[in-house]
């Protein structure tokens, strides 16, 4: 590892952890983080430690560690949820730190797949798309508008993260790799496509009690 290993991996961490501290008290009706936040905080961490492999020279060896330790962050996943709901701990606060969490190892696992050459530049797409959406808010009021909760919407998620570990997997040459992060993220445009067309048929009405944060 180089010497930029340990720095890009605690400043990753960092920076997310300070993001999630700030909304805490708004968005977080307990007195203690909860078991799934918990989760979540250590998903955040090997993500963090995936996010500073993507500034070492790729190699096979690094490539065989991201599929491993993103495997785990991403399996992880499935537990936040079911803790939450099982210790009666489930908040805004907590979705949304679920969701940004998944929306940065998408953006990380799509450099490096970049980085390691089994997909061309247009592979950062995949994590580009859910930043682009949040700044189009800023600029279109009826973009702001939270959306309804979606299966489909938490799948596609997940089969976009499968996709890219896929890819930058050693064993998985091109143009196998390109066909892996191309099918998943054609499947994310559409999704995002199918939530912009009910942002925009629901634009001119009353905004109801907000249901959901955008998950993915």
């Amino acid at each position: 590892m180089t010497t930029m290993f340990a720095p890009t991996a605690v400043a990753t961490f960092l920076a997310c952890m300070a993001i999630a501290i700030v909304r805490i008290p708004s968005f977080h009706p307990f007195t203690t983080l909860g078991p799934a936040n918990l989760v979540t905080t250590g998903r955040t961490a090997l993500i963090a430690f995936v996010a500073a492999l993507a500034v070492e020279t790729p190699t096979s060896a690094i490539g065989v560690v991201v599929v491993v330790v993103a495997s785990v962050a991403a399996g992880l996943d499935g537990w936040d949820g079911w803790l939450a709901r099982r210790s009666g701990m489930s908040s805004s606060f907590g979705s949304r730190f679920d969701m940004e969490v998944d929306a940065l190892l998408i953006l990380i696992l799509g450099l490096l797949v970049w980085r390691h050459d089994k997909a061309g530049s247009w592979v950062l797409l995949s994590g580009a798309l859910r930043y682009a959406f949040v700044l189009a808010g800023l600029a279109i009021p009826w973009f702001t508008r939270d959306l309804p909760p979606s299966l489909r919407r938490k799948t596609v998620c997940v089969i976009q993260i499968v996709g890219l570990i896929v890819a930058v997997a050693p064993v998985i040459p091109r143009p196998f790799s390109d066909l892996a992060a191309g099918g998943t993220l054609l499947l994310l445009v559409w999704s995002f496509a199918v939530d912009v067309a009910w942002l925009w048929r629901a634009r001119g009405l009353p905004r109801p009690i907000e249901l959901a944060h955008r998950e993915s």
